[in-house]
């Protein structure tokens, strides 16, 4: 037994070794590095080889109606080929930029809305054996619709044609245990607002939350 009860569960940094590293990849989005990293053995006599996908991070929002509904977009997905429904979304890309404006930001770009109630809502590690991808999930609530004339931003590529969707709370998670919602942020921050809403969003840390 390792001794080690419920209060012992919470995430704590921790960094092993590295004795060396190069960057085989770099790309637009994200670089690869590859670690050598000595196993902690106390005398430097394993030493592996573990790949790290460098990523800036990224911020998703749920969006809460006022009639319990959450926002979902459709988004075409390369990697995966498929059509998926995710929650607004956006990566960290705008160097000291604060994680709630950049929040609010994709809101208004991908979905057209704005929001007068923000909370902090989860924080995930998506791929944590390959990447150091850092999500910060937001749930926004008090909505109000913008015209299209005032919102400055241009959708092109895949952000062309994004559909958007109002699902009922409870449906959306009858969908992400049915299997018919995939994409990480959107299936984490609707079962994390369900569990929100049943506790009376009592407990939500605020906006500006620090990330530990």
């Amino acid at each position: 037994m390792s001794g080690l009860g419920p209060d012992d569960v919470r995430d704590r940094p921790e960094r092993w070794r590295v004795v060396g590293a190069s960057t085989p990849f770099e790309g637009h989005v994200f670089n690869v590095r590859r670690d050598r990293v000595e196993m902690p053995r106390g005398d430097g006599s394993e030493v592996v080889g573990r790949d790290v996908i460098e990523h800036p991070g990224s911020v998703g929002i749920i969006a809460l109606d006022d009639r319990d509904r959450v926002l979902l977009v459709r988004q075409y997905r390369h990697p995966v080929g498929r059509l998926l429904w995710e929650a607004p979304a956006g990566l960290r890309d705008v160097a000291g930029e604060p994680l709630h404006e950049l929040a609010r930001r994709e809101l208004l770009e991908e979905a057209g809305y704005r929001a007068e109630r923000w909370d902090t809502l989860a924080d995930v590690y998506p791929s944590s054996g390959m990447s150091d991808e850092r999500v910060r999930l937001f749930l926004a609530r008090d909505l109000t619709e913008v015209p299209a004339d005032e919102i400055d931003f241009e959708r092109i590529h895949e952000e062309a044609d994004m559909p958007v969707v109002w699902v009922p709370l409870d449906e959306a998670v009858r969908k992400v245990l049915a299997g018919e919602v995939h994409n990480m942020i959107a299936v984490t921050g609707v079962l994390a607002a369900h569990a929100a809403r049943a506790a009376g969003f009592a407990g939500l840390r605020p906006l500006d939350a620090p990330e530990d």
